[in-house]
């Protein structure tokens, strides 16, 4: 039975895959600390981790009537982002997929009461939620399997969990290793055109309200203590601040490990850091030494 190794709610923002010196200059000297921080993750998990697949649970990935997971066997070639080809402009990437477990996803949705589809045309566009985490935690690991959910644009906090159920599910189902990747923001509200270029900096007196700021770092200490019940709870009040595409890259993964029954508590990995108005981190949750299968049953 496969199972679930580690997991990490992590930033993507483009800010990461800029050059250093452009980084300093957006930010008054100093590097951004989500780099570091992604290093640092690299050195401390992925480089000694024992696992097969990593699933990215892709917030820039927006699908409509269903959820999609790649199912390719391979996936390369370069990446320019049409959201920001300035600054995100033929990045290389070359990973192996992993189509029995996406297609284990697709079989397990309708017991979960969704709709999952796998998918592996080598014409599916990819996204830097994904491009930008394998660019430093991926690279260089050529055996690890890398595979991409999408977010469903109808669904709503129900949807992602059961979305989460499903992926589980497959999990248990084959005999894979498997580490989850919820890549995306907290709150998520750009400042306005004219105003950005003033909010670029790394300091959270940039994010772009003090509710959200406050909204995203309680988040924050109930992740590290490991109170994701908590964090569950208080989904509405959450959605006020405009969490990244609804939260459902945490929620996908919280739905894969058990939800409200999960007690796991979280590093983090560099410091709580404005991208233009929205709230990111890196936070990390290790497997617990009995596993997750105790939570997914209580779950149940």
């Amino acid at each position: 039975m496969g199972e679930v190794v580690g997991a990490g709610l992590l930033a993507h923002v483009p800010t990461i895959v800029l050059p250093e010196g452009i980084r300093r200059e957006l930010n008054a000297g100093e590097d951004f600390s989500l780099v570091p921080g992604l290093e640092q993750l690299r050195r401390d998990v992925f480089d000694t981790l024992d696992y097969d697949t990593v699933v990215v649970l892709d917030s820039h990935w927006a699908t409509t009537v269903e959820f999609v997971v790649t199912s390719h066997s391979r996936r390369a070639g370069l990446f320019t982002s049409e959201e920001l080809p300035r600054g995100m402009c033929r990045i290389p990437y070359d990973f192996v997929g992993d189509p029995e477990l996406a297609h284990a996803m697709e079989a397990a949705a309708p017991g979960r009461d969704t709709w999952v589809t796998a998918i592996d045309d080598p014409y599916l566009p990819i996204f830097y939620a994904t491009i930008n985490l394998w660019h430093y935690l991926g690279r260089g690991l050529p055996d690890k399997r890398w595979i991409s959910l999408s977010v469903c644009q109808t669904g709503d906090t129900e949807d992602f969990l059961r979305a989460g159920r499903a992926l589980g599910d497959a999990i248990a189902a084959t005999d894979r290793k498997v580490v989850l990747l919820a890549s995306g923001a907290l709150s998520h509200t750009f400042w306005p055109l004219r105003q950005l270029r003033d909010h670029e900096a790394a300091d959270p007196a940039h994010i772009f309200s003090p509710q959200a700021r406050e909204a995203d770092l309680e988040r924050i200490e109930w992740f590290k203590a490991g109170d994701h019940a908590r964090v569950l709870e208080t989904m509405p009040e959450f959605l006020h601040v405009k969490p990244e595409a609804r939260f459902c890259h945490y929620l996908q993964m919280i739905g894969a490990l058990g939800e409200e029954a999960v007690t796991a508590p979280g590093r983090q990995y560099g410091e709580y850091e404005n991208s233009i108005g929205t709230g990111q981190a890196h936070v990390w949750f290790d497997r617990p030494a009995a596993g997750w299968t105790a939570a997914r049953e209580e779950a149940a």
